[in-house]
């Protein structure tokens, strides 16, 4: 059983590597650094700065540091942090702590949460379970909407105002801002005067804008992601995005500009080369697959000859061929190589290496599905595959997608949304699943499928590809799923029935 892959058809050309893509982002930051220090002292009328990332642009590092800059203010006594899950928190609480003191940010968990947060957040920052426990003069507090939306009576009292006027704090950081619907943050913008939401646009909301319920007014959703109801020329506002990329390989860039290609501009800070997998000894189909996916493009493998899936996004048959696949990569060993980058994205010279049994800081290797039976049935391959090669926790982790949005891995394997399916539909053409499948990988990316996308893309009724104007597609039409298939390294592997 043999495999040929072609090339993808679709390539990033003109790209700025290294410092040069990282001083885009630098730029951008500088901008929104100036915007909030004027809307701070009162020297401008902008009340909502929105910074548009793309998957993996360093969002995180960026906030923290416009967080630094607004404590450090005489305008401003007290910011909060927020973000939909708690999880989204907890690595947000800890660098700060670690860049401002444990004693100036406090993390507040529900009495429900406060014995999950990790040890390693609870050593870098202040955790407590009540806003009582907070002091009046902490700079920084960090706690999920859901806290913020239903105690607000109870901050109200416990906190004193802050500089502006009766808020209590000067200014509302919120994380993964397109995931957070409007609904519920209308909740929250009580609490400061100046909003500052930083986020994944191709983040799935918590709850799928689907059919819009408001008749009569079409332009009306509160299900929709809050930012986008400012994205028509509104003056109290200031957007930007950030046109550069740490997380990819350089050789992915193309798959992150076929996402984004309303954009300016996007370029990656890897370049071509910089990141590696060194491989054990393979042989025949498996060597193949690996060696495209070790080069860094990503890789598409469509699988003929299995048994019939239970459905189209259920299929154990394709999740067997993976476990084969990983079964062998394991046996061999491989070695994921990386370049160390400076702050401002130039080589620093030194190279990291991490392989299975290492404790690597992010999984290796990651099996994303979207539903959960077929993640249920991929968790049990990686038990299987843990116990026969003496796996650790980091060196392979099964998910959802959904579940799997803001992480970190090596290498990915995704049974592609559209495996099997017959017709486009909301969940399987939803833009944040297939973005995310594809975008969480600083090293290889193998999507996985039955045959026949081209033809169900061929064959399929054009459909509308954002009906409320959400960025980014909300809904992938045809065209786009054909312009994201031509990023991919492709090929058809006909596997043997066994008898």
């Amino acid at each position: 059983m043999t495999v040929t892959f072609t090339s993808p058809s679709l390539v990033a050309t003109d790209a700025y590597h290294h410092s040069r893509a990282a001083a885009q982002n630098e730029a951008a930051a500088t901008f929104a650094k100036g915007q909030l220090l004027d809307a701070l002292n009162g020297s401008s009328d902008i009340q909502r700065i929105l910074l548009k990332a793309a998957a993996g642009a360093g969002k995180s590092f960026l906030l923290r540091g416009l967080v630094r800059d607004a404590i450090d203010q005489p305008q401003c006594l007290r910011v909060a942090v927020t973000a939909f899950q708690n999880r989204q928190l907890w690595p947000l609480a800890a660098s700060l702590g670690n860049d401002i003191g444990k004693d100036r940010v406090w993390l507040w968990a529900s009495k429900r949460v406060f014995n999950d947060v990790p040890d390693w957040v609870k050593t870098s920052a202040t955790v407590v379970d009540s806003v009582k426990a907070i002091p009046q003069d902490v700079p920084v507090v960090l706690t999920t909407t859901h806290m913020l939306g239903m105690t607000r009576q109870h901050i109200r009292s416990h906190f004193g105002t802050s500089f502006h006027d009766d808020y209590r704090f000067d200014v509302l950081f919120v994380d993964e801002a397109w995931q957070l619907p409007h609904h519920l943050f209308d909740k929250i913008t009580y609490t400061a005067p100046i909003h500052v939401g930083v986020g994944d646009v191709g983040q799935l909301p918590p709850l799928e804008i689907a059919e819009n319920p408001w008749r009569g007014d079409p332009g009306f959703n509160p299900y929709r992601a809050w930012p986008t109801a400012y994205d028509d020329d509104d003056t109290n506002t200031w957007a930007t995005e950030l046109p550069a990329v740490w997380r990819p390989t350089g050789e992915q860039l193309g798959l992150w500009r076929a996402f984004y290609p309303e954009w300016e501009s996007l370029n990656c800070v890897a370049a071509p080369g910089d990141r590696s997998i060194g491989l054990g000894p393979l042989s025949g189909l498996t060597k193949t697959v690996w060696e495209s996916v070790a080069t860094g493009v990503p890789t598409l493998l469509e699988v003929d000859g299995l048994p019939d899936a239970e459905a189209a996004d259920v299929d154990l048959p394709l999740i067997e061929f993976v476990e084969s696949l990983l079964d062998e990569l394991f046996s061999a060993g491989f070695t994921l190589f990386s370049q160390i980058y400076n702050d401002d994205g130039t080589p620093s010279g030194k190279t990291k290496e991490e392989r299975p049994g290492a404790d690597a800081d992010d999984p290796l290797v990651a099996i994303l599905a979207t539903r959960n039976q077929a993640v249920d049935d991929a968790a049990d391959a990686a038990a299987r595959l843990s116990a026969k090669h003496n796996l650790i926790e980091s060196d392979l982790i099964a998910s959802t997608v959904d579940s799997w949005q803001g992480q970190t891995n090596g290498i990915t394997i995704a049974l592609h949304p559209l495996t099997g399916a017959s017709e486009l539909d909301e969940f399987n053409s939803a833009f944040g699943r297939l973005a995310v499948a594809c975008t969480r990988a600083t090293h290889g990316l193998l999507m996985v499928s039955r045959p026949g996308l081209d033809r169900l893309l061929q064959e399929a009724p054009v459909r509308p590809g954002t009906p409320f104007g959400e960025p980014g597609n909300r809904h992938l039409p045809r065209q786009t799923h054909q312009r994201i298939l031509a990023t991919f390294a492709r090929g058809v592997a006909t596997v043997s029935p066994t008898p």
